[in-house]
């Protein structure tokens, strides 16, 4: 089956409506009210929401028993000031659809007109709109819901938009795509004492100074090296935002990247070495925490499989493109539950940045994105 142009009218005045009223994690309330009301005109046999927040899973069930495939995309938008001309541009200051999700979730609603016009022949088809996608906690809480249970999928399969890649164009591979993260809160606490006699006081200053060049050293290799380790410095900030005091306290914010989950835990070892190690040289007390933590995403080698082969059945050209990728996705726990891959769809060699001001979800991708979800519904289920 297809799209006709009445559909693909309908989803990009879809698309558009959900990029203007963007939502950020934890917060997606009423973006998942307005895909339940576009799912009630293709309602699926079974609709859970609620899940992990203000998730929603819609599925729709063969005749005969068979597996369950899942299909999920994100429902979150960005804390960041869309910078657009677009009648359609966010209309929430602050916030906005600039990684594409609003997309993702246009591809889901897709499958649904189509999956409502004819059911697989046998097994489900769930389409999981995820929340808190870009805090790396969604997932984690969607897995967690008693109610998943009942999904228990046997397939997971995901996609990305993908600037820097020809419009159309699919990265894919087995093995990481998506490389381990998570966020290292640091914070440092000295003594405050007044600007003309800082000697009083016990300042921050040095192990700040020192700590960030020294662990953005701690970064090594490219995605292609199995030890491959990145350290980002996001965030510094030291004492009051005054001239008369020296400062007592510090809060360092530093990102951490690795190809592998293992990897992770060596890299937090060392950096933590290194931070507790500045702090007893400079006489400070530090206190740490992990936020935005993020699996790697690994493609299972079968899943891969039956992304290609949909791809070459629809004559759609894919290779290695841009990956494994930097960048981290929540996607990666669901591969913890079922045989899961992920692919990486292009938007345009000169689009703009996932995460810049100035993008927007390509409209043309949604038409391609689910006739790959539909050819691997209809090569693992029949119908």
């Amino acid at each position: 089956m297809t799209l006709t142009n009445s559909d693909i009218a309908e989803l990009t005045a879809f698309r558009r409506d959900l990029h203007r009223h963007p939502e950020v994690s934890g917060q997606e309330r009423e973006t998942a009210r307005r895909v339940v009301s576009a799912l009630s005109n293709h309602p699926p046999d079974t609709l859970i929401t609620g899940l992990g927040g203000h998730g929603l899973a819609a599925v729709y069930a063969g005749p005969a028993d068979g597996p369950t495939v899942l299909f999920r995309a994100e429902l979150d938008a960005l804390p960041i000031q869309e910078l657009s001309a677009a009648p359609y541009a966010s209309s929430t200051a602050g916030t906005g659809h600039l990684c594409g999700h609003d997309g993702h979730s246009t591809i889901l609603m897709a499958m649904a007109r189509l999956l409502s016009r004819r059911r697989p022949a046998k097994g489900r088809v769930v389409l999981m709109f995820q929340p808190a996608e870009e805090t790396g906690a969604g997932a984690a809480a969607v897995i967690d819901d008693p109610r998943f249970k009942t999904i228990a999928p046997n397939y997971a399969f995901s996609l990305h938009n993908m600037p820097n890649l020809p419009l159309g164009h699919v990265g894919l591979i087995a093995g990481p795509v998506n490389c381990a993260s998570r966020g290292l809160r640091v914070a440092f606490t000295g003594k405050p004492a007044h600007a003309s006699e800082p000697e009083n006081g016990t300042s921050p200053m040095a192990a700040l100074s020192g700590l960030m060049p020294d662990l953005t050293a701690l970064s090594h290799g490219t995605t292609q090296d199995p030890d491959f380790t990145l350290v980002t410095v996001t965030h510094v900030q030291m004492g009051a935002a005054a001239f008369g005091i020296a400062p007592g306290d510090a809060t360092l914010f530093a990102t951490l990247r690795t190809l592998t989950d293992d990897r992770m835990n060596a890299l937090c070892e060392t950096a933590l070495k290194m931070i507790n190690e500045t702090a007893a040289h400079n006489k400070l007390t530090v206190t740490h925490g992990f936020e935005d933590i993020f699996l790697h995403c690994e493609n299972d080698p079968h899943a891969t499989d039956i992304l290609r082969t949909a791809l070459d059945t629809l004559d759609i050209r894919h290779d290695a493109s841009g990956l494994p990728m930097r960048a981290s996705e929540d996607f990666g726990r669901f591969g913890h539950t079922a045989k899961s891959a992920m692919l990486f769809l292009g938007a345009g060699m000169d689009h703009p940045a996932l995460h810049n001001p100035d993008y927007d979800f390509p409209d043309d991708l949604t038409p391609i994105g689910a006739r790959i979800f539909e050819q691997v519904t209809r090569d693992i289920l029949g119908g």
